[in-house]
């Protein structure tokens, strides 16, 4: 709600005389609320927003126009957007029924105009963003955007807050590699397990690798990352059908390191990895 204030001056003989002062409201009728879909984010993620608008008089706003600063941030002397809106993802419901799309300039910032909300009713807006390179990806980042409703008798304040946290979990990819590709028989063979993690935490006690060998190796020796590992304290082997395993709590694979450039507030990742070889004889 905005509250005004004036007063009159009288000026006679040139003298001033002040009136007293009054004060009015403008109660503000339209009420905008913007929330996250999930209120997480992650490397290449999208985020879902929904914006809802009420109108709590009886005149109907039209032609209203949304801004979305798209989670803008200064950094340096330049300012960055680590949201970009995906094109054609836009939905518009008045009332609780679906509405024509309405104009979208995906900016950044991104901007949706025309949206028309009746007299005690309400619109709502939703949008997916697209998270890029700029976003903070170390544990306890955040999104935080603004978005602003502008029209004809719309007040001041007409404006919504949301923030989403980083995702703090770890993202694991395993890749096997065979040396050599070629080999006689009765010949050695080793086996590369690679596990990277590219998320802001690490991985371990629940981190188990099974495989089966085939051909079966015999004689087998085991490393992890250049250390050299016990049978039935880090993995178990069966040589009579081929089958490896980890013991849980074996494998810690470490967090991502973030590196943010910066001329261009670019974020690089590093993936934290662990290695494992297996050698034997087929």
């Amino acid at each position: 709600m905005a509250v005004f204030s004036n007063r009159a001056t009288l000026t006679y003989n040139n003298e001033s005389i002040n009136s007293n002062t009054v004060v009015g409201e403008i109660p503000e009728v339209l009420s905008i609320t913007k929330n996250a879909v999930g209120y997480e984010y992650s490397h290449n993620g999208y985020v879902v927003y929904v914006i809802s608008l009420v109108n709590g008089g009886s005149t109907p706003f039209t032609a209203v126009t949304l801004t979305d600063d798209l989670g803008a941030y200064t950094y340096g002397n330049e300012t960055l957007y680590p949201l970009e809106y995906d094109l054609e993802s836009i939905r518009y419901y008045v009332n609780g029924t679906p509405a024509p799309a309405p104009a979208v300039q995906a900016g950044p910032p991104l901007t949706v105009s025309g949206i028309n909300i009746p007299a005690g009713g309400n619109a709502t807006v939703i949008y997916r963003a697209r998270v890029n390179e700029t976003a903070p990806l170390e544990v306890g980042g955040i999104i935080t955007n603004t978005v602003t409703a502008q029209g004809a008798c719309v007040g001041d304040n007409a404006s919504a807050v949301e923030t989403v946290n980083v995702a703090e979990r770890a993202r694991l990819t395993i890749t096997k590699a065979l040396s050599p590709q070629a080999v006689p028989e009765c010949g050695t063979i080793t086996y590369t397990l690679t596990v990277e993690n590219t998320g802001n935490v690490p991985a371990a006690d629940t981190v188990i690798i099974t495989d089966t060998f085939d051909p079966v190796l015999t004689g087998i020796t085991v490393t992890y990352n250049d250390d050299i590992w016990t049978e039935g304290t880090n993995y178990t082997y069966n040589e009579e059908t081929g089958e490896f395993a980890t013991v849980a709590g074996s494998i810690t694979v470490p967090a991502a390191t973030f590196t943010q450039d910066s001329a261009t507030g670019v974020w690089t990742v590093t993936p934290g990895v662990s290695v494992i070889t297996v050698t034997g004889t087929i």
